[in-house]
């Protein structure tokens, strides 16, 4: 059974992506090609950036400063909606993706959140955003790499 926040005209939440299912990276076409409606440009605030193994993690900024972090942290991503009768799959394969089992299962290595974010015209929608899960943002504020403009692809482009 599904969470009330679940719940949506279509069966659900948009999702919040800010790596590698953007448009033009490895996962977009692999994950999201024949579920989408509408992707739209999007940002989170209140999160930061960090750099992992190939892929990045957002975590919430939690009122915390992070040297070389935006003012109040924001990440950039897109607002993605499944198309019509393709939600439940959609979910499905994204926390297979992000190796989400469930709320508070110890091996999570994210956390799907239900948050709001900002349209690209300000307009704010919640959206699913995928977190990473306590254990390693512990780790990536003790020693991470963070991505001090929140912007995955523009990181990945001036490597």
């Amino acid at each position: 059974m599904r969470a009330w926040a679940d719940e949506g005209p279509e069966g659900g939440l948009p999702f919040f992506v800010y790596g590698t299912l953007l448009p033009g990276e490895h996962n977009h076409d692999l994950y999201l090609r024949g579920r989408v409606a509408e992707e739209e440009p999007a940002r989170l605030a209140g999160a930061l950036l960090y750099d992992g193994p190939g892929y990045p993690y957002a975590i919430e900024a939690a009122g915390t400063a992070a040297p070389g972090a935006v003012a109040s942290g924001a990440v950039v991503g897109e607002l993605v909606t499944a198309k019509p009768g393709a939600y439940d799959e959609l979910l499905a394969v994204l926390d297979e993706l992000e190796e989400y089992e469930a709320p508070d299962a110890p091996r999570n290595l994210y956390v799907r959140v239900a948050r709001d974010v900002l349209r690209a015209d300000g307009t704010p929608a919640t959206a699913w955003v995928y977190f990473a899960a306590p254990h390693v943002a512990r780790a990536l504020r003790a020693r991470g790499r963070l991505i001090a403009d929140g912007d995955w692809l523009a990181h990945i482009r001036g490597r």
